[in-house]
This record gives structure tokens, C-alpha cells and sequence, in this order.
């Protein structure tokens, strides 16, 4: 298991380098001499504990504290001085500070004191971590969609979610590989540990590397700190790599190697390190193509696909265009304090002969778009993105050719590219079953066959 991280703070390099060469043993120890430098720690690291002293130069350790205590995950800070006093003590509390020492300090007592500051941060992070369990929606209802496609990957995400097996996740852009990953994590057998993310294709080839796998100080130019890589934040819980098929093959060396032995080398390092970690990686690429062309390694294929799972296209599962419509729209409402207000029908025909180059993600950013903009009763076609329509048609244009589908019945009417382009998207969604296409449409069985017979379908 890793060690816990701390930083010591203190403008006299005799104590920071006395503390650490104390706690190196137990704590996994950085340092700094100013509050610029401990910031920087704090904002790029991932600290649990903090010793700082009160006075730091010209400058306040009690700045550096509020500083801290703004964290998403702020250290428990303990503070230190030659200059205690009870007053300064209880306003060191009062901010926040989690305990208070003075100097000449007794090294056995602040190890003592570090040590209990730790283990009542991981009582306070697994009580957390436990009631959101509890409370959190972390069900396969996340996963939104009732199209077959969607049930099988459910099935799927039930059945391996409890194993330890490394699991890649293939699919198009925006079709929500991210949620799926969290879903395969929160019902894992390892719930209330973390689950860190890694975006492969964000980085450089040398980040990624320190990314992943941590850097020893002085390792490369610029490596003034140790630093702990994602595997071994996501010790005891989950690593997802995002973009996998973005990486180079040096880097996927190690990976294959992390992924035989569970242990990996700090960049900088020969000592092994072992972890536990469970690998969920996705792709919007043919990896197997990659692998034909020499851009993938095989082995480090077979090592990440022991399950796949492969997200469905939203043109493939069009049944649930609607409902993942309705579901961001009371999100967004609920966002912009807006109230909820329903699509138009010409607006849900538009959106469901729509081909979705960007799926999920583009659905959301469109009904995004549609609530910001609306300011009547109901959501329109004038109220959606362009690029949903032709280039050279305008909103108005696009509503006239839409409202040109009667779907009242009637034998006769004037039929337009849209009105094939809708049924053919409603037959299509409906695995042609003709009642459940009619039904979509807002329109009777038997009107539905006589448009079939008068569009020759």
C-alpha cells in the first residue's frame, strides 16, 4: 500500500530537512520553504497531511491554511511555531488548523500526532465515501435507454462489474463509455475506493508516463518533488484510461507490465512498487485494426480486452432519443432554475431523424442549447442548434417542410424528403414493428399503412 503524503513547511531549510529525514520512513514527504511553493504542492498533489510553520519569512502559515482548507480535498494541517501562545493556538483551531505544536519540537510527539491526524482523515473519508454510497444514484438507471442495445450492455455491466477482470470499453465518441466505467466501478466489490481517470490523448508522451506511473525527484527537468502516479492513487480501487489507443509504445510497455505483475517503477526509480488496482480502459478506436497496422502492441491488446463492452451508436438505438431528451431537459431546467418546458413535435421529429455524428454528448449540448433559448411555452425547432438542420435552411424553413407531415391521417398529402426521412427513422428505431412505429409517430396503425403504401415502403 502506499505510504500517506505529507508536506512540510518551513522557511529554515535545517528543520524541513531534519522533519523529513524523520518522517520519510512512515510519510511519503514533500517539502517547501514558501507559501508559493507549498500552494503549488498543494494544487498539483494530492496531500494529506500538512505541517507548516506559522511564520514562514514574510509571510503567514495562516494564509497558506486558508488556502488549504479551499481544497476539494483539503490536508489536515497541523501548525508549528516558535512563537506559540494560547491565543495564537486557538485562532490556528479556529481556522481549521487540526492541531498545534511548538518549537523546539519533540520529534516522536509530531510523528505520534501526524499518525492519529491520518487515521481520523480516513475515518472521515470512508464515512463520506459510505453515505454516498447510500445516497448516491449509482445504479444502472444511470445508464439511460430502454433500445435492446442499452439492456445488453446493462447485462453486461451486471455480470462483470464484480470481477476482477480488466475491462475494455469500445465505442464512438460521446456514447457514454465514462459512465459505464463509473457504473462498472460502483458495482464492483470495491464501492468506497477511488476511481481515478486518466485521459491519455491530453498529454504528452513524457507526461502521460508521470501521469500514470509517479516521477522521483530530480528524475527530469522541472521533477523539483517526488511525485505519485494515478496507479498509485487508485491503489485499492479503479484506474480508467480513457483514449487508450492514444498511447505510445514506451508507455505501453510498462502498462503491459503493470498489468502482469502489479507492480510498477516511479520514472526516475528501480524499486518496484506494487498495487492493486483494478483497469477499465476505453476507446472510440479499432484497436484490433491498430494491432494489424503495428500501432498497438497484441499483447498489451489481450491483457485489456478479457471483456469487452461495446457502446452502441445513438442512430442505432433511436427508441431512446426521447427519453434521454426528456431526462436533460429536466437537468438543465433544473440547472438554469428554469421550469421544465416540453419539446415540440416538429422538434422531436427533427431530433429523431438527426443521424448524432457526436451521439449522447451531442443530444445533451442540443437540448442544452434548446433550454437557454426558449423563451416560450415549449421548445422549438427555431430554438435548436443550425447545424441540426441543412446548411442553407433556415429554422422557419426546416419547421414549414416538418409541419408539411400530416399526422392526423388522411390519404393525400404532400410528401417531402423529411416525412420519408421521419418514417423511415420510426420503422427503423421500432425494428419495424409497425404498431410500435405508429405509436412513436403520434399517429394510428392504419394511417401508418396507408403512408407506407402511398411511399411505396
Amino acid at each position: 500500500m502506499q505510504q500517506a503524503t505529507l508536506l512540510i513547511v518551513d522557511d529554515e531549510r535545517s528543520t524541513r530537512d531534519g522533519l523529513r529525514s524523520a518522517m520519510e520512513e512512515e510519510f511519503d514527504v514533500y517539502t517547501a520553504s514558501t507559501t508559493g511553493e507549498a500552494m503549488k504542492i498543494l494544487k498539483s498533489e494530492p496531500i494529506q497531511l500538512m505541517l507548516t510553520d506559522l511564520r514562514l519569512g514574510g509571510e503567514s502559515g495562516m494564509d497558506l491554511l486558508d488556502f488549504a482548507l479551499t481544497l476539494a480535498e483539503p490536508p489536515v494541517a497541523l501548525m508549528m511555531t516558535a512563537y506559540g501562545s494560547v491565543d495564537t493556538a486557538v485562532e490556528a483551531m479556529r481556522r481549521g488548523a487540526w492541531h498545534f505544536v511548538t518549537k523546539p519540537l519533540n520529534l516522536d510527539e509530531v510523528e505520534m500526532l501526524l499518525k492519529r491526524a491520518l487515521r481520523n482523515k480516513t475515518l472521515e473519508t470512508e464515512n463520506k465515501e459510505l453515505k454516498e454510497q447510500v445516497t448516491k444514484p449509482h445504479k444502472l438507471d444511470r445508464l439511460i435507454g430502454k433500445s435492446p442495445e442499452i439492456e445488453r450492455v446493462s447485462e453486461m455491466i451486471q455480470q462483470v462489474a464484480p470481477t476482477r477482470a480488466t475491462i475494455l470499453i469500445e465505442g464512438e465518441s460521446g456514447t457514454g463509455k465514462e459512465v459505464v466505467a463509473g457504473l462498472l466501478h460502483h458495482l464492483s466489490g470495491r464501492p468506497a475506493s477511488k476511481m481515478v481517470t486518466v485521459h491519455c490523448a491530453a498529454l504528452s508522451p513524457q507526461l502521460l508516463e508521470s501521469e500514470l506511473f509517479g516521477h522521483e525527484k530530480g528524475a527530469f527537468t522541472g521533477a523539483s518533488q517526488r511525485r505519485i502516479g494515478r496507479f498509485e492513487q487508485a491503489d485499492g480501487g479503479t484506474l480508467f484510461l480513457d483514449e487508450i489507443g492514444e498511447i505510445d509504445s514506451a508507455t505501453q510497455i510498462k502498462l503491459l507490465r503493470i498489468l502482469s505483475e502489479r507492480t510498477l517503477e516511479r520514472v526516475g526509480s528501480n524499486t518496484p512498487i506494487k498495487v492493486d488496482v483494478r483497469v477499465i480502459a476505453a476507446t472510440n478506436k479499432n484497436l484490433r485494426e491498430m494491432v494489424d497496422r503495428g500501432e498497438f502492441r497484441e499483447d498489451l491488446y489481450f491483457r485489456l480486452n478479457v471483456v469487452s463492452i461495446n457502446m452502441p451508436p445513438l442512430r442505432t438505438r433511436r427508441e431512446d432519443i426521447v427519453l434521454l431528451a426528456n431526462t436533460f431537459l429536466q437537468e438543465f431546467a433544473n440547472e438554469n432554475d428554469r421550469l421544465v418546458k416540453p419539446l415540440s413535435d416538429d422538434a422531436l421529429q427533427l431530433l429523431s431523424v438527426y443521424d448524432w455524428p457526436g451521439n449522447v454528448r451531442e443530444l445533451r449540448t442540443v437540448i442544452e442549447h434548446g433550454v437557454v433559448m426558449s423563451n416560450d411555452d415549449l421548445i422549438d425547432v427555431r430554438h435548436l442548434p443550425r447545424f441540426l438542420v441543412a446548411p442553407d435552411a433556415t429554422p422557419d424553413e426546416t419547421s414549414q417542410a416538418l409541419a408539411k407531415i400530416p399526422l392526423d391521417g388522411g390519404d393525400e398529402f404532400n410528401l417531402h424528403t423529411l416525412e420519408t426521412k421521419t418514417i423511415r427513422a420510426a420503422l427503423l428505431a421500432a425494428m419495424d414493428n409497425r404498431t410500435r412505429a405508429a405509436e412513436m409517430l403520434g399517429v394510428s396503425r392504419r394511417t401508418l399503412q396507408r403512408k407506407l403504401k402511398s411511399l411505396g415502403l
